[in-house]
């Protein structure tokens, strides 16, 4: 049986194949296929069922992972503020510093999950779109994803379950996903930290190592606001409540307001994801 990356610390194939065998890798045969298409169908009929976001809301608060809740205008207007001042920038610098093409890598990321690329906040994805995402990107901090995991019944079991297969290298996506992730120790150090954190949510995260946006105080503070699930939907909350303002706020504010900032280091890890290659499978 062939062994994964994470077993023989091989160089991964995102970083040894071709562009063409990435592409067909990332886009799978037709079983991939067709989980695709059911993944997406399954966000589809999310996205018309207005109540959804509420209840899923309402997992969280009863989890106390919510004080209040923001209204759904609010969380998308907070989604694109993410968006814009924490997701593309810091993957931009990030995939630059790899010297990995920003643009190739969201084709393959569509080409794998394209799911997870219309639901930047996650409330409108479904359980095993969310497990995918966090599998297949190497995240600035994963710890908003492990927290959104409350919002499913069972959620952080299947998901301590689910990386364990991709370690193991049984998990059916573990094809199409070594096509995207870049870091032969991601899957191990990200299961040893769900463990952790199932253990004690309060556990340190592994944070990616970046570049100079973490010196630019307004990224910084967008950043330690975004790292957590209650950080964002309190940002959320400060947003006006109608289109009309939102959309005047998105074409006159473009960067981070530091008034807003959570506190709290979100950008100083106790360990980063290359540092638990060694962890427990």
């Amino acid at each position: 049986m062939e062994r994964p990356a994470s077993e023989t610390n091989a160089i991964p194939l995102r970083r040894s194949a071709s562009p063409w065998t990435l592409l067909r890798t990332a886009l799978g045969g037709p079983h991939e296929l067709a989980g695709k298409l059911a993944r997406l169908a399954r966000t589809l009929r999310l996205y018309a069922r207005c109540g959804e976001v509420r209840l899923r809301l309402e997992n969280l608060k009863r989890a106390g992972l919510v004080d209040s809740v923001p209204a759904r205008l609010q969380i998308f207007f907070g989604g694109l503020d993410m968006l814009r001042f924490v997701i593309s920038p810091f993957a931009r610098e990030y995939y630059e510093q790899q010297g990995i093409s920003f643009g190739f890598h969201q084709l393959l990321r569509i080409l794998d999950d394209p799911v997870s690329m219309i639901d930047p906040t996650g409330f409108l994805s479904d359980r095993d779109t969310i497990i995918g995402h966090l599998m297949q990107v190497v995240h600035l901090n994963p710890v908003y994803d492990l927290q959104l995991m409350a919002m499913f019944p069972g959620g952080l079991e299947e998901l301590e379950h689910q990386v364990a297969a991709m370690v193991e290298g049984t998990h059916p996506r573990r094809r199409t996903v070594s096509a995207i992730v870049e870091e032969p120790g991601y899957h191990a150090a990200l299961l040893d930290y769900v463990r952790r954190y199932r253990d004690d949510p309060q556990a340190s995260p592994p944070v990616r190592t970046q570049g100079e946006l973490r010196n630019d105080p307004h990224a910084a503070a967008a950043e330690r606001t975004f790292a957590t699930l209650p950080g964002f939907l309190r940002y959320c909350e400060r947003l006006p409540p109608g289109v009309v303002a939102n959309l005047r706020r998105l074409r006159t504010v473009d960067r981070f307001p530091i008034a807003w900032s959570e506190a709290g280091p979100a950008g100083a890890p106790s360990r980063g994801w290359r540092a638990a290659r060694g962890a427990r499978p």
